[in-house]
């Protein structure tokens, strides 16, 4: 990852000094080659991957081209922006499409199954960002009111901060629940044939405990499995959502610092992605030996 991460942005045509000096509306080629000596880009790329890996190892993340500051000073209040988000958005996602998933696979071929497939391929369709507008126009035009645009701390104001996030975080959890209420309506209705859901039934237990505690506990795998992608997901691709709703967070910064070549904070931002990514995976893997003894045993 380190190394795709590295060549892809050296691909990328241009770099920050040229920027800069498009931005200033003026070239000096000695002034390019200072620049680029500070900042260590006239190196060859072989010897720059290895001083940044070699920096990365110890610790030290470099420094912004753009800003020219440590690039962990940057990057730090805008990680827990985008994992509160991440994680709000994902308890939404859950607590709409676990339920709702069960309850279209118990109710299969009802009218009631039928509207909760239409609301999740609606969930499907509508991208969230735009639904995120569409929540503010609303708000503004029934309620003439507009959440604040600025972003604002939860130390500062915990009750606007919490405005600030239940809406984005619905927006997102909406379109994540439509995939988890899909895909828990299809392991439901798999399990839900299985030989010893029917011992259940034929057993008489209640439909609460046949559905809640014997059929969901089996059909959960593939369920956990969706939701940690689903976070991972979150973590980097917000970019839009963020920015409709101006919250400083990871995604919303990382094209910013695409744009202007900043490469010690993208390399820092996409490995912090691609570690989220390879942890949320793991985590999954280890909550299937919780979830299913089987998993557990096999070993």
């Amino acid at each position: 990852m380190s190394v795709v991460i590295f060549l892809l942005l050296r691909l990328a045509p241009g770099n920050i000094v040229d920027i800069l000096f498009s931005t200033g509306g003026y070239v000096s080629d000695a002034d390019k080659k200072l620049i680029m000596q500070e900042l260590g880009l006239d190196k060859p790329v072989w010897a720059q991957y290895v001083e940044w890996i070699r920096n990365m190892a110890t610790g030290d993340l470099g420094k912004s081209y753009r800003y020219d500051v440590p690039a962990w000073q940057v990057i730090k209040p805008l990680i827990p922006v985008t994992i509160e988000l991440a994680v709000l958005s994902t308890i939404v996602a859950v607590l709409i499409g676990v339920p709702t998933g069960v309850i279209s696979a118990v109710r299969q071929d009802t009218v009631f199954d039928y509207a909760l497939r239409i609301f999740s391929l609606a969930g499907l369709s509508m991208p969230s960002f735009w639904l995120g507008m569409v929540i503010i126009l609303a708000l503004a035009a029934w309620l003439g009111w507009v959440p604040p645009m600025t972003y604002v701390g939860v130390r500062e104001d915990f009750k606007i901060h919490a405005v600030q996030f239940l809406l984005p975080a619905l927006a997102v959890g909406y379109r994540s629940s439509a995939l988890i209420t899909r895909i828990t309506r299809s392991a439901m209705l798999e399990v839900l044939r299985e030989d010893y859901v029917r011992t259940a039934w034929a057993k008489g237990q209640s439909e609460g405990a046949v559905v809640w505690r014997h059929a969901l506990t089996n059909a959960l795998l593939p369920v956990v499995t969706v939701i940690g992608i689903e976070f991972a997901f979150l973590i980097g691709g917000l970019v839009v959502t963020e920015t409709v709703f101006n919250l400083p967070g990871v995604a919303r910064f990382l094209v910013q610092a695409i744009l202007w070549r900043d490469y010690p904070i993208v390399q820092t931002l996409v490995m912090f992605i691609a570690i989220v990514v390879v942890l949320s995976n793991l985590f999954v893997d280890l909550l299937y030996g919780w979830l299913d003894p089987r998993v557990r045993y096999s070993g």
